[in-house]
């Protein structure tokens, strides 16, 4: 029970830094929604939803021994920032980066302080930053993807987002032997085990 605890911790945590970041970077590009919301603080309260950062996690974890979750994610106007051609993709990269840090930093203190809690919190921010990347709606990949995209796949982009939710659903239940591959490999840079 105390493992599971401490895993929903850095794992509501990491979530946490991926939305400021998401904010910072709106913000840097001039737009103040996240701060005006009061959204742009590490206090987890202004991030946590209920059931996507508390209730699934749990449930998860006691059904399937495995963790998923969410927060609420932190508002921006993409109309107010200053590079609409590139803004919204800066804005969504940045959380999975901030993840990647994370991930490298607690890699390194691994090697002086080899406690299984920075390896959790490596591989928790490995897979966030690997499944947030994932190009669907409303996963950050999306926003990048949308950026690159010409405009003649507009239709493309429609269906996408129409049809993002059960594509993220099918992706939790299915598809993660597609992706565990590149979250092993960037785990296994990072952690030397």
């Amino acid at each position: 029970m105390l493992e599971a605890i401490l895993f929903i911790i850095i794992l509501i945590l990491s979530v946490v830094v991926h939305e400021v970041s998401h904010g910072y970077m709106a913000y840097y590009l001039g737009d103040d929604t996240a701060y005006r919301m009061g959204r742009l603080t590490l206090n987890p309260l202004a991030h946590l939803d209920l059931f996507g950062s508390i209730i699934v996690p749990l449930l998860m974890f006691f059904s399937t021994g495995f963790v998923f979750g969410w927060a609420k994610p932190v508002p921006f106007n993409p109309y107010a920032l200053r590079d609409q051609k590139w803004g919204s993709a800066k804005v969504a990269v940045v959380g999975p980066l901030s993840n990647i840090l994370i991930a490298v930093l607690f890699a390194i203190l691994f090697r002086f302080f080899p406690l299984s809690t920075f390896v959790n919190i490596v591989l928790i921010n490995v897979v966030l930053a690997v499944f947030n990347l994932v190009p669907i709606p409303p996963l950050d990949g999306s926003k990048i993807l949308f950026a690159i995209l010409p405009d003649r796949y507009v239709n493309f982009k429609i269906g996408l987002e129409k049809y993002g939710f059960m594509l993220v659903l099918f992706l939790i239940f299915f598809g993660w032997p597609l992706i565990r591959p590149i979250i092993n490999f960037l785990a296994g840079l990072l952690l030397p085990i």
